[in-house]
C-alpha cells in the first residue's frame, strides 16, 4: 500500500483500507508465470459498516521478467542487474559498461578496419565486442500478442552497430541487427528461450561531436489492437573506451625506424647503434624497409602508439597523423591488423602544418597537480601561443584529443621553433623518487655555462664539432661566448623554453627539482629556432638505457664536455647513456634520434575508468 499520510491514515493492520484517490495498491510477484493468468488478486468492497461484502473484483496478471543487462560492474562478466543501468559513473566505485571501437583488422578482406564491413567476416572480430544480455522469462504464449523490441538513438545509431547471437560457430549464425542503417529490433525469442545474446560493437572514439556514451532500450510491446503499446522498457548505457598514450616511463615493446637508401652509410651505421641499444633494453626492433616508408625518415612524425581498454579485451591502437608524406600507407598497411587497431584523423580541407606531425604530441608521466590526479599522465601538444597567429596543430586532431577525457591535454609554445615540435626541448626520463620521473628541457643557458666554465679552466680553444665528417668549419668555446648573433638567438631560445617551464610545472605539478637542464644552443633562420648542434634532449628512452644524440662538442681531457655534462646528470639517476651519431642521417635534415624512430610500449595497469577526469 502506498499513500499520502496528510490525506490518508494507515489503518491497523486488522482493519480494511479506505476507498480513497490517495491510496494506491502496488503488486510485485516473486517469480515469473508458468501460464498467463496464473497470479489472482481478489478486491472486496465493504459498506461504512457492514461485515459482508458488496462487491468483488479479481485481477488476473502474469508475472514476465525482461531484462537488459550488460558488465555493469566491469568485470569482464555481467549479472542480473536491478540497479541504475541508465547512467555511466567515473571512479573506483563507479558503474557502467564499456565499449571498444572494433578498429582492428581480423578478417583478411580487402579495406579498412573490422567497423568498415556491415557484416561478421571473423570470429574473432567477437572478442573486441561487448557481450549484452536479454534475459526473458514468462508463458511463451504471451508473446503472442506482445513482442520485444530492442532500440537504439538515432544520435548514437552511427556510433555502435548490434550483432544477435542465434547459435552456432559461423558468421553467418550472428545477425546484425542494428546499426546506422537500423534503429530498432523486433527481437527473434525462440519457444522458452530465456537468455539472448547480443554483441555490440563500437565504430566512433569519442570526439567533438560525440561524448563517448551511447544507450540501448529493450521495450515490451503490446500487439493485441491496432496500435502497438509500450508496456515497460528497460535501458543499458556504455561508454565508448578512449586512445590512450603511453609516456617515456613505459615499459618499451617495439621499436621502429626507417631503412633508407643503400648509398647513406652513415644511416646503416645509425642502424647498427639502435640494434645495439634495442637488444641493452630487451625490446624488439622493427625496421621500416625503403619500399614502405618511400624514402621518409620521419616515423616518429607519421605516428603515434597508444592502445585502448575494455575489463574483457585491449589491444594497442596506432594514431596516424595528417602529414601524408612516404610514410602515409605504413601505418595501415603494415601495422593494423589483428589486435592492433588504427585510427586518424584528417583536416576537411587539407591545410596541414609542421605542427601536425606527431613530433608535436607528447604525454607527461602521471601526475598530481594541486590535489587532482592524472594517473594516465597529461598530453602535451605544441601550439603558436603566447604568440598571435602562427601554426597550430589542426582542430580535428585536437579535438580529437581532448575528447579522450581521460589525459587532459596541456598545449605548449613550440611555433618558435622551425619544426615547431614539443620533443626539441623536452623529454621525459624515468628516475628514482615520489614522482618516479623527470622532465629535461633543454637549456642555452646551462650551456653556456658549461662553455663558460670551460673556458676558465683554460680550454677556450677547444672547438665545437669536433671529431665531426663533412664539417666544414668548426668554432671554439671563445669564439661561441663572444659571438653576439649567437648569444641573442640563444636568449631568445632560453626565454620560449622558460614560459613553457612555468606551464609545465604548473600544468604538471613540478618543482625545479623535477627538472633537468640539458645544456643545449639553438640560432635562428628566418625568425625560427634550429638546434646549433645535435639536439640531445630529442632522444630515444628505453627503459633506463637512453639513445642520445652525439652533440660533437669540445673535446676535453679526451672526452666530449657537453656528453660528459650530460652523463654526470643522468647517471646519478640510474640512467645509460649512449651517444649515437645522427648528424649526417638526422640532424641536418632537421631531425634528430626522437623523430627518427618511434616505441610502442607497455601500457598503464591503471584502469581508466577508475579515474575521475
Amino acid at each position: 500500500m502506498e499513500y499520502d499520510p496528510k490525506n490518508v491514515s494507515e489503518p491497523p493492520a486488522d482493519e480494511r483500507w479506505p476507498l480513497d484517490a490517495d491510496v494506491d495498491v502496488v503488486l510485485s510477484v516473486e517469480a515469473a508465470s508458468t501460464n498467463v493468468d496464473d497470479v489472482k488478486v481478489r478486491v472486496s468492497y465493504y459498506g461504512k459498516n457492514g461485515s459482508q461484502a458488496l462487491g468483488q473484483a479479481l485481477l488476473h496478471l502474469t508475472a514476465i521478467e525482461v531484462s537488459l543487462d550488460v558488465d555493469t560492474g566491469r568485470t569482464g562478466t555481467i549479472k542480473r542487474n536491478k540497479d541504475d543501468k541508465k547512467t555511466w559513473s567515473w571512479g573506483p566505485e563507479g558503474r557502467g559498461a564499456i565499449l571498444l571501437v572494433n578498429c582492428d583488422r581480423d578478417s583478411h578482406l580487402p579495406g579498412g578496419v573490422d567497423y568498415s564491413h556491415s557484416r561478421l567476416y571473423s570470429l574473432a572480430d567477437l572478442q573486441d565486442m561487448s557481450k549484452m544480455v536479454l534475459w526473458t522469462n514468462g508463458p511463451d504464449k504471451i508473446f503472442d500478442n506482445h513482442k520485444l523490441v530492442l532500440h537504439v538513438s538515432h544520435n548514437d545509431s552511427d556510433k555502435v552497430r548490434v550483432f544477435h547471437a542465434q547459435g552456432g560457430n559461423r558468421v553467418s549464425d550472428y545477425k546484425r541487427v542494428l546499426g546506422p542503417d537500423k534503429l530498432s529490433y523486433s527481437v527473434d525469442r525462440g519457444p522458452g528461450e530465456q537468455e539472448i545474446t547480443f554483441y555490440v560493437e563500437g565504430l566512433a572514439f569519442p570526439d567533438a561531436d560525440f561524448f563517448g556514451l551511447v544507450s540501448f532500450d529493450i521495450t515490451l510491446m503490446d500487439t493485441d489492437g491496432l496500435l502497438e503499446t509500450p508496456i515497460f522498457t528497460d535501458t543499458v548505457v556504455f561508454r565508448v573506451a578512449p586512445w590512450i598514450m603511453t609516456p617515456n616511463t613505459q615499459t618499451p615493446l617495439d621499436v621502429y625506424v626507417c631503412s633508407l637508401v643503400e648509398r647513406e652509410s652513415f644511416q646503416a651505421e645509425f642502424l647498427d647503434a639502435m640494434t645495439y641499444l634495442t637488444l641493452k633494453a630487451k625490446c624488439q626492433l622493427i625496421i621500416c624497409p625503403l619500399v614502405d616508408n618511400r624514402n621518409d625518415r620521419w616515423i616518429q612524425d607519421e605516428l603515434e602508439f597508444g592502445y585502448i581498454e575494455a575489463p574483457h579485451k585491449a589491444f594497442p591502437v596506432v594514431f596516424d597523423s595528417p602529414r601524408n608524406r612516404g610514410l602515409k600507407e605504413f601505418p595501415f598497411k603494415r601495422i593494423l591488423g589483428p589486435d592492433f587497431g588504427y585510427v586518424t584523423r584528417e583536416p576537411a580541407h587539407g591545410g596541414v602544418s609542421s605542427l601536425d606531425s606527431f613530433g608535436n604530441l607528447d604525454v607527461s608521466p602521471p601526475v598530481t597537480v594541486q590535489g587532482k590526479e592524472y594517473p594516465l599522465g597529461r598530453i602535451l601538444i605544441g601550439s603558436s601561443f603566447p604568440k598571435s597567429g602562427g601554426r597550430r596543430m589542426a582542430k580535428v586532431v585536437r579535438n580529437f584529443l581532448y575528447a579522450q577525457k581521460v589525459q587532459s591535454p596541456v598545449e605548449l609554445y613550440s611555433d618558435w621553433l622551425s619544426v615547431g615540435h614539443v620533443d626539441e626541448f623536452l623529454s621525459f626520463v624515468p628516475a628514482p623518487g615520489p614522482k618516479g620521473f623527470r622532465l629535461l628541457l633543454a637549456s642555452p643557458d646551462a650551456c653556456f655555462k658549461l662553455f663558460q666554465e670551460k673556458k676558465d679552466e683554460g680550454y677556450g680553444t677547444a672547438t665545437q664539432f669536433e671529431g665531426l665528417k663533412r664539417r666544414k668549419k668548426k668554432i671554439t668555446i671563445d669564439e661561441m661566448l663572444n659571438d653576439r648573433s649567437l648569444r641573442s638567438d640563444n636568449r631568445y631560445a632560453q626565454k620560449c623554453i622558460d614560459w613553457n617551464r612555468e606551464v609545465l610545472k604548473r600544468e604538471l605539478g613540478l618543482s625545479e627539482s623535477d627538472i633537468v637542464d640539458i645544456p643545449q644552443l639553438f640560432k635562428l633562420s628566418d625568425s625560427y629556432a634550429e638546434a646549433f648542434f645535435p639536439d640531445m634532449v630529442n632522444m630515444i628512452v628505453l627503459g633506463k638505457f637512453l639513445g642520445i644524440p652525439k652533440p660533437f662538442g669540445p673535446i676535453i681531457n679526451g672526452r666530449c664536455c657537453l656528453e660528459q655534462k650530460v652523463q654526470d646528470l643522468l647517471q646519478p639517476l640510474g640512467l645509460k647513456c649512449t651517444f649515437i651519431d645522427d648528424y649526417q642521417s638526422y640532424h641536418v635534415l632537421m631531425g634528430e634520434i626522437h623523430c627518427g624512430t618511434n616505441v610502442r610500449r607497455k601500457p598503464f595497469s591503471f584502469k581508466w575508468w577508475n579515474m575521475i577526469p
